[in-house]
């Protein structure tokens, strides 16, 4: 039973200042890209011109980068 216990308490170590710092970063960019790509899909008074089916493709492309951020910033945190 205690090795059980000590399993878990590896896998969630307590962290170094730094390593929380570059955590909390990387969720602020996370949210930081998917809420940029919302306002570019959804923004009706676009301050460039441009076709807004491009408009709307940079925007989907910008979500999806944030995703694959979230993901890589999950997998260092959660899965080592």
């Amino acid at each position: 039973m205690s090795f059980n216990r000590n399993s878990r308490n590896n896998k969630f170590k307590q962290k170094s200042p730094t390593q929380r710092f570059l955590s909390i970063l990387g969720l602020c960019m996370f949210l930081f890209y998917f809420i940029l790509g919302l306002l570019i899909i959804f923004w009706k008074n676009f301050p460039l011109e441009i076709n807004p089916t491009y408009k709307n493709m940079f925007g989907i492309l910008l979500i999806v980068y944030s995703f694959m951020r979230f993901a890589r910033l999950w997998q260092n945190n959660f899965i080592r």
